[in-house]
């Protein structure tokens, strides 16, 4: 009886350093975990990342502020339902009208947006967005976060997409155009434009792999991002490459989308290179 009362103690102190993150999804990937976890342990960080499988996202948030959870990361459908359930809203979060990450204070919750943080510095680390002309394909919920997020740093927005009353919408929320796009004559896309950026579901492996516009509307010195990263390098940046344009994958956009939910979490700087080499570990 001694020794596991001893062991037990041995544990519960273990478990009272340990602060526990995670994320909230209905279908838990690895991805996230992974590049969480390779953070925590390159800094040697008493952190743990649980993906959770949610049916219940009203019960999980109540259980996030009960258990003490530190940081919870939120996939669809459940970015806009948590909304309603947390104490606080980031303002861009507000705009946007969707929440992917919550950081829990001493049980009050507060509710972010990293997505449009990990599109717009995947592109500054190639260029400045200020006075950008971009245009944006899509007007889903990926596109809006982008959309917004390109705003917010100055760059000129056109949005392109198959329904116009949608892009009309988005372009509307955040000062820009609407034009619509046929993905197999690139008609949208015109030399006036300094950067292209695909937020919609085309070039997904299993969704349809083909790029969203042809490759003869991509020329040298033209920005290309892709924010599709299943698979990692699509049709479209591949396309890109070869006339000559400058390419960014989706993995960009993921990795620094997940390195501001560390900061959120942690209140440390993200070790980048260690968190990158987790992610094309799992993307392959």
């Amino acid at each position: 009886m001694h020794g596991c009362t001893s062991s037990t103690a041995s544990f519960s102190q273990a478990l009272g350093r340990l602060t526990l993150c995670g994320s909230m999804s209905r279908h838990p990937v690895s991805t996230g975990a992974a590049m969480h976890l390779a953070g925590y342990r390159a800094l040697g960080l008493d952190f743990t990342y649980i993906p959770f499988a949610v049916t219940d996202v009203e019960g999980a948030t109540r259980g996030m502020r009960a258990l003490g959870i530190r940081g919870l990361g939120v996939s669809m459908p459940y970015k806009q339902a948590v909304i309603p359930l947390l104490d606080e809203i980031d303002p861009v979060a507000a705009r946007i009208g969707a929440v992917n990450t919550i950081v829990n204070d001493d049980g009050r919750l507060r509710g972010y947006n990293t997505d449009w943080i990990g599109a717009v510095r995947a592109l500054e680390e190639v260029t400045p967005l200020g006075g950008a002309r971009v245009l944006l394909l899509g007007a889903g919920g990926a596109a809006r976060a982008v959309a917004f997020g390109l705003a917010e740093r100055g760059a000129r927005v056109t949005v392109a997409n198959r329904d116009l009353e949608k892009a009309r919408q988005l372009a509307a929320a955040v000062g820009g155009v609407a034009v619509p796009l046929d993905g197999d004559d690139g008609e949208a896309l015109s030399p006036d434009h300094d950067v292209l950026v695909n937020a919609t579901s085309r070039g997904m492996a299993e969704v349809d792999p083909r790029s969203p516009v042809p490759e003869e509307a991509l020329r040298e010195g033209l920005l290309v991002m892709d924010i599709v990263y299943k698979p990692m390098i699509t049709e479209l940046v591949e396309a890109a490459r070869r006339r000559g344009a400058t390419a960014v994958h989706g993995g960009r956009m993921l990795l620094h989308q997940a390195a501001e939910q560390f900061r959120l979490y942690t209140g440390r700087e993200p070790p980048l290179d260690a968190m990158d080499e987790a992610l094309r570990a799992q993307l392959g």
